[in-house]
């Protein structure tokens, strides 16, 4: 266990985070120091991770520095990227480098740093039953404690269809476990499913590898009829800024799901440096080293099974989804599963979720990312990256992180910050700076 004294036994705080994930290192960021607001942060991995089996050579992040724990909310904190840099002293070279688009590992040991720092946040402790008398009484597989307030915070699980799970092992899995699975695919043939950033990154790695680490031949293949870079343009991030997602929030179920739906190039495309790779290693592969058959670009196409043949590889059928009276069996030796995540499970409140409300699989939230209960107001079930339903794409994206945590905060601290400056646009008919025109 890490940050906490492992003799550490029992005890009461105002607020009990269960996950240090980004989106709760946050909120123990914000709260750190607060002698009103004492916290506890717990997690069940023995030390902090963040998408590490995925950090492949190049992998950069997909948003602004700014969009770090604490600085688009309390520039001034001492757990923001610009610290982390002048704590190890490489303030001078980061802005020499001049990155386009920040490392991804470098966001990772930033993120580490913080949760190391922060004597508030432990690991190698495992949440094992909520139940509230009054209090949250939290049972880990160590101790008990007690809780005014909890936050959860336990982040994504990877996701895959139903007919690859039997599969599952050293030849098929999840792009989450790429960089540990991915080391014995030489000269074999591989098929990258999924069309997102992870599904790209991993295919330009394995295009790229030269010498007997080359695959035979690797195929990429997505639902989208297209190979679509993320959406980072000016009006466009205007969807993840606090005011929008107010708005969102109050919009009914049915449009909420069709707006993110409609979006969801803001936040799950693919980098355009990342793409201009690709495009590059596709080019020197066929006209200057002029190998044609060592790739397949495969978009527009849904996955309808995978079956192991006799020869020991799997065949995948494939279906053109413009085309759905064509199929497609494609032959290959592993497969990288780029599918996505799905929110983790929560079997730890299995005692409280007969008094919460739920909307179509979530549990609803306030306006301050609090569960909808019959418990006493005062006391406060806080749902991070659980509610994409209600609060849209930004939701599992680092770039609400800050002011989600804040007003977390806020409601535990019973005042308000300063809101920040409205958009420049106004998305919603009832308040904005049109309101003062009349048809």
């Amino acid at each position: 266990m890490t940050g906490l004294g492992s003799d550490e036994c029992g005890g009461h705080y105002r607020l009990l985070g269960i996950g240090a994930g980004p989106a709760n290192l946050s909120l123990a960021a914000l709260l750190h120091g607060d002698r009103e607001q004492p916290s506890l942060f717990l997690d069940r991995k023995p030390s902090f991770s963040w998408h590490d089996d995925q950090l492949v050579t190049g992998a950069t992040l997909q948003v602004s520095i700014f969009k770090d724990l604490v600085s688009l909310t309390d520039p001034t904190n001492r757990f923001s990227f610009l610290s982390y840099l002048h704590e190890h002293g490489r303030m001078y070279h980061f802005l020499n480098a001049q990155f386009a688009e920040v490392p991804r590992t470098e966001f990772r040991n930033y993120l580490a740093w913080a949760a190391r720092s922060n004597e508030n946040v432990g690991f190698g402790e495992t949440v094992q039953q909520v139940d509230f008398d009054g209090v949250f009484r939290v049972t880990t597989d160590r101790r008990q404690v007690t809780a005014d307030n909890i936050a959860v915070g336990v982040g994504t699980v990877p996701w895959v269809p139903e007919f690859a799970v039997p599969h599952l092992g050293p030849d098929q899995f999840h792009v989450s476990q790429y960089m540990s699975r991915a080391k014995n695919l030489a000269g074999r043939r591989v098929a990258v499913v999924g069309g997102g950033q992870s599904g790209a990154e991993a295919f330009l790695d394995l295009i790229s590898r030269r010498g007997p680490e080359r695959p035979a031949w690797v195929s990429w293949v997505s639902r989208r009829r297209n190979y679509f870079p993320i959406d980072d343009s000016t009006f466009t991030n205007d969807f993840y800024m606090p005011g929008y997602s107010d708005y969102f929030y109050r919009l009914p179920g049915t449009k909420r799901a069709e707006l993110s739906s409609a979006h969801l190039l803001t936040s799950d495309g693919i980098s355009e440096s990342t793409l201009r790779a690709i495009y590059q290693e596709l080019y020197r592969i066929q006209f200057i080293e002029r190998e044609e058959n060592r790739f397949g670009l495969l978009p527009n196409r849904s996955i309808l099974s995978v079956d192991r043949t006799a020869g020991g590889g799997f065949e995948l059928i494939v279906r053109h989804n413009d085309e759905p009276d064509q199929s497609q069996f494609l032959p290959v030796d592993a497969v990288v599963w780029a599918t996505g995540f799905r929110s983790a499970p929560k079997d730890f409140l299995a005692s409280l979720m007969d008094r919460v409300e739920t909307e179509d699989g979530e549990m609803r939230v306030d306006e301050d990312f609090a569960a909808v209960w019959d418990g006493p107001p005062d006391r406060n079930m806080f749902l991070q990256n659980a509610v994409r339903g209600q609060r849209g794409l930004p939701d599992v994206n680092l770039s609400l992180n800050a002011w989600r945590a804040q007003r977390v905060t806020n409601r535990l601290r019973g005042r308000n910050t300063p809101d920040p400056a409205m958009s420049f646009i106004d998305w919603s008919a009832k308040i904005g700076r049109g309101t003062q025109w009349t048809l």
